[in-house]
């Protein structure tokens, strides 16, 4: 059975924007995974973690997916590790983070894997891509726009271009 699923991805380490290109790649690199859609990318002020941490490249996307949910947690965790992702400070700077945002309607809780994600509601960096990517979605059955708008992080959100 396919599921669509909302997967955040972020990036404040090296080839910020590189990273972001690569690691989409890596998630659809199986045949359970594939891409439906694709949010612009956006830079982002740190939210939460040590001070003086380089700005974040975030972005979202839209896949469908045969894995189960934790399944698709492994697999997400899998490609950071290729990307050289090291967990040693809670909200750190990191080379890459993929959230598990959705997973079509499900509503879990697992040591693991919440879903949806328990912080997603309340995070431009996350909300304001998803909006420009699906104008119609919604988190917990309110618009993710309207979501956006209201998110305490929104003021130091802004698109980001190549070369910038």
């Amino acid at each position: 059975m396919s599921v669509r699923a909302v997967l955040a991805l972020g990036s404040n380490l090296g080839e910020r924007s590189d990273t972001l290109s690569l690691a989409v790649a890596d998630l659809v690199d199986t045949p359970q995974v594939r891409l439906r859609e694709v949010s612009p990318v956006v830079q982002t002020k740190p939210v939460g973690g040590p001070a003086g941490q380089p700005d974040y490249l975030n972005m979202v996307v839209e896949v469908e997916t045969d894995l189960a949910p934790l399944e698709l947690l492994a697999h997400c965790q899998a490609v950071e590790h290729k990307h050289h992702r090291v967990r040693e400070v809670r909200w750190g700077p990191r080379t890459l983070d993929i959230d598990i945002i959705t997973y079509g309607d499900l509503v879990m809780e697992d040591e693991r894997l919440t879903l949806p994600h328990p912080r997603a509601a309340g995070r431009a960096f996350v909300l304001q891509p998803w909006a420009w990517m699906d104008p119609s979605a919604t988190l917990n059955g309110v618009p993710v726009g309207q979501l956006a708008a209201a998110a305490a992080d929104r003021d130091g959100l802004e698109p980001f271009e190549p070369g910038d």
